[in-house]
């Protein structure tokens, strides 16, 4: 029961870091496994067999996913193996390009009202004709409210990430 729940688990969550990564399936699959797997970690081994891809693939997305940062290894003594774990810092890494990305979005929708405003103080534009700029101010305050709201997550988990660091 475990080993089919963790496999759609798998394929679900798959599905969301292609879409939100834009990874390739089998990254998005190999980083989901990581996920899953938690601190233990997983071994090369244990990708190639559980996800059922070649050595070469499982190689070359691994070396992707390190190369973004969302995954790291450890060795444990007398182990040769790597064993692959979530990168805890490409959460707040995610979080930064959010809030990046939602800024940038925000200054364009703050330049476009201020167009609309203009155009509608202009004698020759009738009543009618008038932009409303209620959307944009709508929509100014959902990126403001999300990104405070994301930003207070980010302060929550990097606390954490410190007290686990002290203990």
């Amino acid at each position: 029961m475990v080993c089919e729940q963790k496999k759609e688990l798998v394929e679900k969550l798959g599905v969301h870091f292609e879409n939100t990564y834009r990874l390739a399936p089998v990254a998005a699959r190999i980083l989901s496994f990581v996920v899953l797997n938690g601190r233990s970690g997983t071994t090369f081994d244990d990708l190639v067999t559980k996800l059922g891809a070649s050595k070469s693939t499982i190689s070359t997305h691994l070396n992707h996913l390190l190369g973004l940062k969302k995954i790291v290894y450890f060795t444990k003594s007398g182990d040769r193996k790597k064993y692959f774990i979530i990168n805890e810092d490409s959460i707040v890494l995610s979080i930064d390009e959010m809030i990046e990305s939602w800024s940038r979005l925000r200054e364009l929708h703050v330049e476009i009202k201020m167009y609309k405003q203009s155009q509608n103080s202009e004698e020759s534009t009738a009543d009618t004709l008038k932009f409303d700029s209620e959307f944009h101010d709508n929509y100014i305050k959902f990126i403001d409210d999300v990104t405070k709201s994301i930003s207070e997550l980010k302060v929550k988990i990097l606390e954490m990430q410190t007290k686990k660091l002290t203990q």
